[in-house]
C-alpha cells in the first residue's frame, strides 16, 4: 500500500488477451520499487494502442508520465532513475562464466551424490565434461548461427565447411561419453581433435593475426570476445583427453582426492 504522500505516475501499457507487454510489467515494477503510486492504464486492443501512439506522437509502448510530463519507455524510465541500460552490442564474458560456474557446481553435486564428498578426481573430470555438454547445447540451439561465427576463425572449418556443423555434435558426444567413463577409445580422439584444432585456431586468430572476433563457444549469437576463455575451453578438452588415457582407471573411479 502507498501512503498519501507517495508520488504518482501514469503508465500506459499493452495488456491484451493474446499479449502482455513485458516492458510494461517491468515499468510498473520499477515505478513501485521507486515509491510511486501507479495509475495503471491498460491498452486492451491494437486499435486502442495505435490511437494512443498517434495521440501522443510516440512509436512504442509502454509510456510513463510523471507529473504530467512524459518520461518514455522502459529504458527511458531506467535512465530517469539513474539506472544503467544494457548495451546489446557490448562484449561480455557473462555467458561463459555462467556455464563454467554451473558446470562446476553440478560436478561437485554429482561427486557428493556418488562418493559422499564434493572433492574427488571424478568431480574435476565431470566439471570438464559437463562444461563440454552445456557448451554443446548452446551451440546446438542454432547450428547455422554457430557455423557462421565459427567459420570466421576455425582453420579446419574454413577448409571443410561440414566440420562447422559436426563440431557441436562431436563436442556433446565426447562430453557425454566422458561423463559415463565409457568408450574412451572414441571420446579421447574426438576431444583431442576438436580441442587441438580449436586451440591452434584461436591462438592464431587472436595472438598472431591480432583479430578482434566474437567467440562461437556459447553459440552464434553471443557477444563473448574470442580470446583467453575460448582458448581455455579447447585446452580443457585436450587436457581431459590426455588425462583419460594417462591416468590409471582406478583414479577415474576414486571417490576422494585424499
Amino acid at each position: 500500500m502507498h501512503g498519501k504522500s507517495a508520488p504518482e505516475a501514469t503508465l500506459y501499457r499493452m495488456v491484451m488477451p493474446q499479449h502482455i507487454c513485458p516492458f510494461g510489467v517491468k515499468s510498473k515494477d520499477l515505478l513501485e520499487r521507486e515509491g510511486f503510486h501507479v495509475q495503471d492504464r491498460w491498452l486492451r486492443t491494437r486499435e486502442q494502442t495505435d490511437a494512443f501512439k498517434a495521440e501522443n506522437h510516440v512509436k512504442t509502448t509502454p509510456q510513463t508520465f510523471i507529473n504530467g510530463e512524459r518520461v518514455g519507455g522502459y529504458d527511458d524510465l531506467r535512465r530517469h532513475f539513474g539506472k544503467t541500460i544494457a548495451d546489446p552490442k557490448a562484449v561480455t564474458y557473462r555467458p561463459v562464466i555462467a556455464v563454467f560456474a554451473v558446470a562446476a557446481l553440478m560436478a561437485l553435486a554429482a561427486s557428493y551424490a556418488a562418493f559422499g564428498t564434493p572433492f574427488s578426481i571424478r568431480a574435476i573430470e565431470w566439471f570438464i565434461a559437463f562444461s563440454m555438454c552445456v557448451l554443446a547445447i548452446l551451440k546446438l540451439q542454432n547450428v547455422e548461427s554457430f557455423s557462421n561465427m565459427f567459420l570466421g576463425y576455425d582453420l579446419l572449418a574454413q577448409r571443410w565447411v561440414p566440420y562447422s556443423y559436426i563440431y557441436p555434435f562431436a563436442e556433446a558426444a565426447a562430453g557425454i561419453l566422458m561423463i559415463a567413463g565409457a568408450l574412451t577409445w572414441l571420446s579421447v580422439p574426438i576431444a583431442l581433435i576438436i580441442g587441438g584444432i580449436g586451440a591452434v585456431s584461436v591462438f592464431k586468430a587472436v595472438y598472431i593475426d591480432k583479430r578482434e572476433l566474437k567467440c562461437a563457444c556459447v553459440g552464434g549469437s553471443s557477444n563473448v570476445p574470442l580470446g583467453f576463455v575460448s582458448l581455455t575451453e579447447n585446452l580443457m578438452m585436450v587436457a581431459m583427453a590426455i588425462w583419460m588415457v594417462a591416468a590409471p582407471a582406478s583414479l577415474h573411479a576414486a571417490g576422494s582426492l585424499h
